[in-house]
């Protein structure tokens, strides 16, 4: 059996956020990928929006038997700041998905960590693309969380790459900083096939959605008109997709191609979570370098900078692998074969 034919059970923490919107149609489009609860974090937009975010995509794809949960209302200390500037007013860009009329789980965030990772010891994969708020309360109820997971992949952090919210922090790690120093001193010392995969800046900024890969994904699903998203098109533009999950989405990532535009960084967005989705279902496709991390709190300059000792200066043990090459073309192959083929059957 291949690694993309076991099933790969998992908990996925996100801040939705027009990435994490992709991140999760692309697990809803893996047969592989068992999502057992979907944790909703505050970060891109507060935690309620983030709730509804989530169901109402659950809605979209038909899978509305998933658990959603919601997460801490703020960081453990710092005030909450957001981002709707960067994902939009609701986070999902100009997307309007339909309200959920269904409920959230009856039990928190924090509660559905803790007893999902003690009902399946080992077996449990955990991805956080939003801050690590939910994670590091989830550990301090449960200690031994880091060791009853079979895995963490996280989007955070910025080692040898500029931050995009100060210039050294990315923006998971730099909502909580403290969570993130918390999570990666509880999983200091774990095996090397047990440590917490990073997807960091570093790589997830090689991740370069264009208006073709949009033109693409909407050609696999059948869609029809052609789906064209030009830098040229006036901000009320919006699309005509015969197919609903290529017209939100199309809506949803025109917001954050225009916003990446306007920041000089081109016409395009940068797909940082749905990578680190494809990473927990398959960590073949990242090179890994392990190392040292902790997060600076206290910097007048630097608070939110991931730090990582990869030569052993400080002399403590592994607590990180850190993504640091992959195949972005290949990535979006597989991405645009899944999610258009999710389109097309639902659709």
């Amino acid at each position: 059996m291949s690694s993309r034919e076991v099933t790969v059970p998992l908990i996925v923490d996100v801040d939705t956020g027009i990435d994490d919107s992709l991140a999760l149609l692309y697990l809803l489009s893996s047969p592989e990928a068992e999502i057992l609860s979907i944790a909703s974090t505050a970060g891109n937009v507060p935690v309620n929006q983030v709730a509804a975010n989530n169901l109402a995509w659950l809605d979209l794809c038909r899978a509305t038997d998933i658990e959603v949960t919601l997460g801490a209302q703020a960081p453990l200390v710092a005030p909450l700041m957001t981002t709707e500037e960067t994902h939009g007013p609701q986070g999902i860009g100009y997307a309007e998905l339909p309200a959920s009329t269904r409920s959230l789980s009856p039990r928190d965030a924090t509660t559905a960590w803790v007893e999902l990772v003690r009902e399946r010891p080992g077996e449990i994969t955990g991805l956080v693309t939003g801050p690590l708020t939910n994670l590091a309360r989830a550990i301090r109820i449960e200690p031994e969380l880091p060791r009853l997971l079979k895995r963490l992949v996280v989007m955070g952090g910025a080692f040898q790459h500029p931050g995009n919210t100060t210039p050294t922090s990315e923006w998971n790690v730099a909502v909580d900083p403290e969570a993130a120093a918390e999570v990666f001193a509880a999983f200091s010392g774990l095996p090397v096939e047990q440590l917490p995969i990073v997807c960091p800046l570093d790589i997830t900024e090689t991740i370069e959605m264009l208006p073709e890969h949009i033109a693409r994904l909407a050609q696999r699903a059948g869609s029809a008109p052609r789906e064209v998203i030009s830098e040229s098109d006036s901000s009320d533009t919006r699309s005509r997709a015969s197919n609903p999950v290529i017209r939100h989405f199309s809506d949803a990532v025109r917001f954050y191609m225009e916003f990446h535009r306007d920041h000089d960084q081109g016409f395009l967005s940068h797909m940082h979570d749905p990578f680190a989705a494809a990473v927990a279902l398959n960590p073949s496709i990242v090179t890994l370098r392990t190392a040292t991390v902790d997060v600076e709190l206290v910097g007048t300059l630097t608070r939110g900078t991931t730090v990582a000792d990869w030569r052993g200066m400080w002399g403590k043990p592994l607590n990180a692998a850190i993504a640091t090459t992959t195949d972005p073309a290949a990535f979006f192959d597989d991405l645009i074969e899944r999610v258009g083929a999710l389109a097309e059957r639902l659709y």
